[in-house]
């Protein structure tokens, strides 16, 4: 498992990243088992939200009724989690009341007394920054927050942030797979009139996080659309998915493996947040981590999910 240093902490966190949102129904010892695949694939790195589960909190309270951390065990874990939606509605809320009172929902269902990484759940147009500004520092201050970072953010958006946040935005956990990669296929076809893929739509957003530290981190690898169901498999990418089972079949490790890969041999130092329940597909995506793709692979897969290179 390669490990990345994390720009703005103190973390050498592991890229690829183990999603915990559908833990809800799940027992004790199912918690268990999965969370020990991450732990022997060497992932450390925990993803949770205030939202995730059928009622708030309940996939980390979840998390920690199974695991029972000691406090030794807790510090050899990362642990990410998010805040700002609002179910009921749906609707976001960025204010300084609710961020606290989330992140304080949080630690009791975690059973811990701090938040390694606390991420912006999506973008809330209703923000004031001075807000999120006053929480962060309240959270920082009584050490119940270590790092912070927001999700699904443009470079505006964070730019807006940053200008009143005095705590590094060192995260933005955003979309991102073969199938579904605006972020990078822009850029590929930039300036091309005409075609689609050259319209922007995030403002260079990767270039962004890599020229301001920031790591980003790709939630649904594995998503055709936006939860339109996985492309590993599918009729609709005949040719990926032969390329893919190619490329599996050459490295010798399962065709998650190099969904996984595809995202991790990218420069800027992504996080792929994987978000199964399965032991097996944990294991087998973690072997993407340390799949050298070469320029010629990672352009072939690029092309066969559609994308067009100039």
């Amino acid at each position: 498992m390669k490990k990345i240093n994390l720009p703005g902490t103190d973390i050498a966190a592991p890229n690829v990243v183990l999603g915990l949102m559908r833990i809800a129904d799940m027992s004790d010892d199912e918690v268990r088992t999965l969370v020990e695949a991450a732990r022997k694939a060497d992932i450390d790195f925990l993803d949770h939200a205030d939202v995730y589960g059928h009622e708030l909190h309940q996939c980390e309270r979840r998390f920690a009724e199974a695991m029972r951390l000691s406090p030794s065990e807790r510090e050899r874990l990362v642990i990410q989690t998010k805040a700002g939606i609002v179910p009921d509605g749906p609707y976001f809320d960025f204010s300084r009341e609710h961020i606290v009172e989330s992140v304080e929902g949080s630690l009791e269902a975690l059973g811990t007394d701090y938040i390694d990484i606390l991420l912006l759940h999506r973008p809330d147009a209703l923000v004031e920054p001075e807000e999120v500004a006053s929480a962060f520092d309240e959270l920082a201050e009584s050490g119940k927050v270590r790092h912070f970072g927001v999700s699904n953010h443009t470079p505006r958006q964070i730019d807006l942030l940053r200008k009143y946040v005095r705590q590094p935005l060192v995260a933005n956990q955003v979309q991102l797979s073969i199938t579904h990669a605006p972020l990078v296929a822009q850029g590929v076809a930039a300036n091309m009139q005409a075609l689609d893929q050259s319209i922007s739509r995030d403002d260079g957003l990767i270039d962004y996080c890599r020229l301001h530290d920031i790591t980003v981190q790709a939630w649904s690898p594995f998503q055709a659309g936006f939860f339109t169901g996985p492309f590993l498999g599918s009729d609709e990418y005949p040719e990926l998915n032969r390329v893919i089972e190619r490329l599996a079949s050459k490295y010798d490790v399962p065709p998650l493996a190099i969904a996984v890969a595809w995202i991790t041999r990218h420069p800027a130092q992504m996080q792929v947040v994987i978000g199964t329940t399965n032991p097996e597909r944990v294991a087998a995506s973690a072997q993407g981590s340390d799949v050298p793709l070469t320029r010629a692979e990672w352009y072939e897969l690029f092309r066969a999910a559609g994308y067009v290179v100039p």
